[in-house]
């Protein structure tokens, strides 16, 4: 069975999570803006798919660079004692600007994350392999990804999109 993703953010989710019918999501804050999904379903395709390759053939913006643009998730785990978190973060940007968040999450996570119990010991593997294998796999760089479309179907339904995203 393959591990759920945030109706909201495409996020993995691990444990817990928020559902509503059939829509499930990783956080409240996620469940808030699953309000949306509703009007973003209303988007003509046309509009999306403009929107999601002007993003992906365009710069990058953390670096500048040329792209192609997609979605990299880094993720990190701290623990301490019995008390561990974790994280994942989208970010938007070229593939050489992701390989280094990601390099910086699974560096992170291998410094800080083994140091809780039950948690951390269970949790730093987890986000180094997570890390690792966003690495080596990458979003394909000839195709925009489900991810990249589903943040431009938000920016559209919220009235945020531009000709760059934030």
């Amino acid at each position: 069975m393959p591990m759920p993703k945030c109706s909201y953010c495409s996020s993995m989710i691990l444990f817990g999570g928020v559902r509503e019918g059939e829509l499930r999501f990783c956080n409240a804050e996620c469940h808030e803006g699953g309000a949306l999904i509703a009007g973003m379903r209303e988007i003509p395709e046309d509009t999306v798919r403009q929107a999601v390759w002007k993003i992906h053939q365009g710069p990058c913006l953390l670096c500048g660079g040329q792209g192609p643009v997609d979605v990299h998730a880094s993720h990190r785990v701290w623990s301490a004692l019995v008390v561990s978190s974790w994280t994942s973060k989208p970010q938007i940007s070229c593939r050489r600007c992701g390989i280094k968040a990601q390099l910086g999450g699974a560096l992170f996570s291998l410094g800080l994350g083994w140091w809780g119990l039950p948690w951390g010991l269970v949790m730093a593997p987890v986000q180094i392999v997570r890390n690792l294998w966003g690495i080596a796999k990458g979003p394909d760089p000839l195709e925009p990804s489900e991810e990249l479309n589903q943040i431009a179907r938000i920016q559209i339904a919220t009235g945020t999109a531009t000709d760059q995203v934030p």
